[in-house]
């Protein structure tokens, strides 16, 4: 058990908040685990409880550690979203082995629906600033645009790695006001078809939320995608 504070909070899509915590002395994670925080004004009789885990978004090397969610209008993310800055948390972990294969000659194939991209976003940027040799394509599902978190980072960042590749696609441009030239639909084979064309013994990784993680699965299994290549974190939000 280790003691946190909030240091400071920022919108990074509509409904989305990023969160960013000071370090404790010593910490250290692999990109892709998580923590659990304990909210200390919150009852644990409350639905749910006062505890809930979170996926670290950002480079283990950063100065403090990140944590994004969608805010759902729950007695939890209420509290969250409007405790002082300073506050103190009562955090545990690192937790979790949803993380980047030691051997670097498997292609990294991730798949993130809605804020399921939080623990990718740390291995992308981890790869990126460590210079990994990680072939990495990142399929990132959205309703819109407008409700990407991190998705002009994401796609820009192949101009620091060239062994990334960001594929996002969105399932509800008529509701946008921004504009998009990119795919439309789902996360599906025919998307995947292209980028994936030379791949080298990938392995499979799905964040997102529950009936997304399943569909996903079941569609690599469908393809003949062995269960040993196949890593799934839910979101099923709170």
């Amino acid at each position: 058990m280790s003691t946190t504070r909030i240091l400071d909070r920022q919108t990074v899509a509509e409904g989305t908040m990023a969160f960013r915590f000071e370090k404790p002395s010593g910490f250290t994670f692999r990109p892709g685990q998580t923590v659990d925080l304990t909210l200390p004004r919150l009852p644990d009789s409350v639905a749910g409880g006062n505890v809930r885990t979170f996926s670290l978004a950002d480079d283990p090397d950063a100065d403090a550690l990140t944590v994004a969610t969608r805010l759902r209008g729950s007695a939890f993310k209420n509290e969250f979203s409007s405790m002082p800055l300073g506050s103190p948390f009562e955090m545990q972990g690192p937790f979790g082995d949803f993380t980047l294969p030691n051997r670097d000659t498997r292609w990294v194939v991730l798949l993130a629906g809605g804020i399921g991209i939080t623990p990718f976003r740390a291995m992308a940027r981890a790869a990126a600033h460590r210079k990994l040799a990680h072939r990495i394509v990142l399929f990132y599902g959205n309703r819109r645009p407008e409700d990407s978190a991190y998705l002009d980072e994401l796609m820009a960042l192949p101009q620091e790695n060239p062994r990334f590749t960001c594929v996002p696609v969105m399932s509800e441009m008529q509701k946008s006001a921004r504009p998009w030239t990119g795919a439309r639909g789902f996360i599906d084979a025919s998307l995947m078809a292209t980028p994936l064309q030379d791949a080298v013994d990938p392995i499979y990784f799905i964040a997102g939320p529950p009936g997304m993680v399943t569909a996903l699965r079941g569609m690599l299994q469908g393809a003949g995608v062995d269960d040993d290549d196949i890593r799934t974190e839910e979101f099923p939000g709170y």
